[in-house]
């Protein structure tokens, strides 16, 4: 056991941005805060999540900084060295080309000008946030806060205030809990672009801006060949990441520290978060009170995030849902999600034992739009009636009954739920919230979960509507508890039933049916198959089926360990030629194609936007006999994989 992170990672020195000496140094990290965690998984299984964070449930994050100027949205920073794509045609019609005037050059335009912390917070309190979480840093590599080791941040910089501090400030004086977000991790690799050059046109060869020596400290270093990952495998990245996040949570002791993937960097990332829960317990004289949260299974260690997702049902753990009413930055261009999409999804989270933090777009000034602004007030008005069906709730028996079953895993948020879908929660014995996910009229609901038991302890005693004194006429049937909703004015999000009495999870947990198997794909009637992304089967942890029905892709691929496949059924041998539908940010990605045991390649283009799509052919290949075949894409190279969207391929016969 050891309470000091002694790290021997061999690095290679850099001075001044000059090219990476030969000499080679153990680095030693500095220390972490004794107590008793230390930096490894094992250690982390002591943590206790706190009670401030389990009974919340609800938080706001302010996603935002200087990529928000050019109001195009997320990943401006990166996307503006993609050459053809929007965000590049975009930065030089208006600011010139990124050889010239880069992302530095936006950075002086951030002022921030009309940005009140303490009127935003006033707002996000009465709209039921318990937690508030701020930017610390984003991919972009630009601190919010006065930062020890950096000089790009918001003290020195743009706005140059503490935006950090402010809204530490602003959330404590409101009585919320704080928290910061780190997206620094995976800066290193994902700023990469600002090091290439345009291949043609008038600047073919001209470097980027983010070739200059006097922004190295910005734009990172030059990347070792083959480190193209999420998280960089330089050590001296890692000692980097290190210093400045600790640097982050001594100064502020931050309630929550999200980071933006995974833990960082193996033991050195779980060192930090030992120095976190330490610090913490050191602070509160003895209980930890921080919550650390990213994007990688808990098992009771963190709290595990899924970005713009939810899971199938009740997890055992404590979990959380990021997303946003709009665009993760500003973005003109995008219409917000409407109050009752953010009550749903956190009716639903709750219910399986989720929070969910919800990102309030902010405009480049620091000023909410009309309509966000009628989004966080429409919250208000909900959360004031109902606000006890969600604070200090518990998972019941089941999470929920109706037509819409959510399928668990990340950027799986729109499902449409109606009245008919029914949500559950409890607190202690004595009570049972049902939410009908829409407006209820006048007539009989009956929840079908409540039905009475032929044996048990379970008494039901009363249900009323939430926000009312009256009770409601029901009876307790073995079918189900049939309730009587009188003629009045309903909620157009939801209306919340409350259940009273005795023993009320004395209810046999229904049992979850099992998942069904992949249908095999077969053919249309012209003899050609179409494998949609909507029916794959995902092998890995960075692969996601994005988007619903024919709009969904296999997307958030970064990993080049991940693979896709599905069963095919071929009725006889024969030869088809192979098309797919792709879309990436860079021309150096290549796929395998492979049926069996032949293969194809295809090349995917850079098509300029995520939601540009490009046909690619791939040749053709015959598959020797009929049957059920596996067909599966995965990277060709995993030295050069770059992440790519795919929305299906096509086998279409060969004459």
């Amino acid at each position: 056991m050891i309470d000091v992170v002694l790290l021997s990672l061999l690095l290679t020195s850099t001075t001044n941005g000059q090219d990476q000496m030969d000499s080679m140094a153990p680095l030693q990290l500095a220390p972490i805060a004794k107590g008793p965690f230390q930096g490894s998984l094992d250690s982390l299984k002591k943590n206790k999540y706190p009670k401030w964070f389990t009974e919340g449930k609800l938080g706001i994050w302010a996603h935002w900084g200087p990529q928000a100027v050019p109001m195009e949205g997320d990943w401006y920073a990166r996307q503006l060295y993609e050459e053809g794509s929007k965000d590049y045609k975009d930065h030089l019609a208006r600011y010139g080309h990124p050889s010239k005037s880069g992302y530095k050059d936006i950075i002086p335009l951030w002022k921030a000008e009309k940005w009140d912390p303490e009127k935003l917070m006033s707002l996000y309190k009465a709209a039921g946030a318990k937690y508030f979480v701020s930017m610390g840093v984003h991919h972009d590599n630009f601190d919010l806060w006065n930062s020890t080791y950096h000089r790009w941040n918001a003290v020195k910089m743009g706005p140059h205030r503490d935006m950090v501090g402010e809204w530490q400030k602003a959330a404590k004086k409101n009585g919320l809990h704080f928290g910061v977000s780190e997206h620094l991790g995976a800066s290193f690799t994902w700023f990469q672009s600002s090091r290439r050059s345009d291949k043609g046109g008038e600047f073919a060869g001209v470097p980027y801006d983010g070739n200059d020596p006097a922004a190295e400290d910005l734009y990172h270093w030059k990347a070792k060949p083959g480190d193209t990952s999420w998280y960089s495998n330089d050590p001296q990245w890692h000692a980097e990441w290190y210093r400045r996040i600790k640097d982050l949570i001594d100064q502020y002791h931050p309630d929550l520290l999200y980071s933006d993937g995974g833990i960082p960097f193996g033991s050195v990332g779980e060192s930090l978060v030992a120095h976190l829960y330490n610090s913490s317990i050191a602070l509160h004289h003895g209980k930890q009170e921080a919550v650390y949260n990213c994007k990688q299974t808990s098992n009771g260690r963190w709290v595990q995030d899924i970005e713009r997702g939810v899971q199938s049902g009740i997890q055992p753990d404590p979990w959380q849902t990021d997303t946003s009413i709009g665009d993760w930055y500003y973005n003109k261009n995008w219409k917000y999600r409407g109050a009752d999409w953010v009550i749903k999804t956190l009716v639903d989270v709750v219910s399986k034992n989720g929070n969910l933090l919800i990102n309030v777009v902010l405009r480049p000034d620091g000023s909410l739009d009309p309509e966000a602004l009628a989004v966080v007030g429409d919250m208000t008005a909900w959360m004031k009636t109902n606000s006890e069906s969600i604070y200090a709730t518990k998972p019941w028996v089941t999470f929920g009954e109706g037509p819409i079953r959510a399928k668990g895993g990340a950027f799986k948020e729109d499902f449409g739920f109606s009245v008919k879908d029914i949500r559950y929660v409890s607190k202690g014995d004595s009570t049972v919230y049902a939410t009908l996910m829409g407006k209820a009229n006048a007539g009989e609901v009956v929840l079908k979960s409540l039905a009475k038991p032929q044996n048990g302890e379970a008494q039901i005693t009363g249900v009323r509507l939430v926000g009312s004194k009256k009770a409601v006429d029901s009876s307790w049937q073995a079918d189900g508890l049939h309730i009587q909703l009188p003629a009045a004015s309903y909620s157009e999000i939801a209306t919340v039933l409350k259940v009273t009495g005795s023993n009320l999870r004395d209810f046999p947990t229904p049992v979850a049916a099992a998942p069904a198997p992949a249908k095999p794909i077969v053919a249309d009637e012209a003899g050609n198959f179409a494998l949609e992304a909507s029916s794959a089967q995902t092998h890995g942890d960075g692969i996601q089926v994005e988007g619903e029905g024919a709009n969904s892709n296999l997307g958030y691929w970064d990993n080049a360990d991940d693979w896709a496949s599905w069963s095919v059924n071929f009725k006889a041998a024969g030869t088809y030629e192979v098309t797919a539908t792709v879309s990436a940010m860079s021309n150096e990605t290549a796929f395998e194609f492979a049926i069996g045991t032949s293969h194809l390649t295809g090349k995917v283009p850079m098509t300029g936007d995520w939601a540009n799509y490009k046909q690619i052919s791939l040749g053709t290949i015959t598959v020797p006999k009929g049957g059920s075949v596996q067909v599966s894409v995965k990277p060709a190279n995993h030295s050069t994989w770059k992440p790519m969207n795919l929305r299906h391929l096509v086998l279409r016969k060969a004459n």
